[in-house]
């Protein structure tokens, strides 16, 4: 099966843009085809009040459509965040946090910000993608951090979402795929090929263990590739240093 010129298995054209940002401690507009996601993480030398003086880090995550990122116009959330909002963006903070080794950042907060500039399916998915290179480049970017950056961000970790779509296992779902899926899972690795965390929700009928393992393999293989795809996207962030 052949969908829109690429194969089942196949993501869409993946572009990660390190440095998008001059603002930002570390930044990456990445783009699951026509799904466009502004990642940008600031660092701030302290911590909320209730984790001060342990010497500790910590990290948190928010997540917003932009007004023009869909056909029809998103209002922004002024104060009242949406239940779907509030879902996606502590999935974000889950998942970077699993990356990081928050006794080793100190007592500082690194605030990662994704807002979705389009959206054409997998907006959270490429949000946690692209939020690594930029999380990766800003750790470089301290100036007095006294342990080795490996030793902070000791996890590679990349999502891509999955789901069955007319009894088909389809990678990286656009949002005409998504909206009409029988299963729609979502999964988070690290590159070890450790699982992070996983979302799935059968749509329409249950779906078996057989059905669970395909998804499970095809999301791996999407997730190797997407894994070389950040490291060329940090490499090219730090020469630009």
């Amino acid at each position: 099966m052949v969908r829109n010129g690429r194969e089942t298995t196949a993501m869409r054209e993946i572009r990660i843009e390190p440095n998008f940002l001059s603002t930002a401690t570390g930044s990456a507009l990445v783009s699951f085809g026509r799904t466009r996601v502004l990642c940008a993480v600031t660092v701030a030398e302290s911590v909320p009040r209730w984790m001060s003086g342990q010497g500790r880090g910590w990290l948190t995550a928010e997540y917003a459509m932009m007004p023009a990122s869909s056909s029809r116009r998103v209002p922004r959330e002024r104060g009242n965040v949406k239940g779907r909002t509030q879902e996606i963006q502590r999935l974000i903070g889950r998942s970077l946090r699993a990356a990081v080794d928050l006794d080793a950042l100190g007592e500082r907060t690194l605030h990662v910000d994704c807002d979705v500039l389009e959206a054409d399916g997998g907006t959270r998915t490429a949000s946690i993608t692209g939020a690594w290179v930029a999380l990766a480049i800003a750790l470089r970017r301290i100036p007095d951090l006294e342990v080795p950056v490996e030793k902070v961000l000791h996890r590679q970790i990349a999502a891509v979402s999955v789901g069955v779509v007319d009894g088909v296992v389809l990678s990286d779902l656009e949002y005409t795929e998504d909206s009409k899926a029988e299963v729609d899972m979502n999964l988070v690795m690290d590159e070890t090929g450790a699982y992070i965390e996983v979302q799935g929700t059968a749509e329409g009928a249950p779906f078996d263990r057989d059905a669970l393992n395909v998804m499970l393999d095809v999301g791996a293989g999407s997730i190797v590739e997407l894994i070389q795809q950040q490291r060329d996207a940090v490499a090219r962030g730090v020469g630009e240093i």
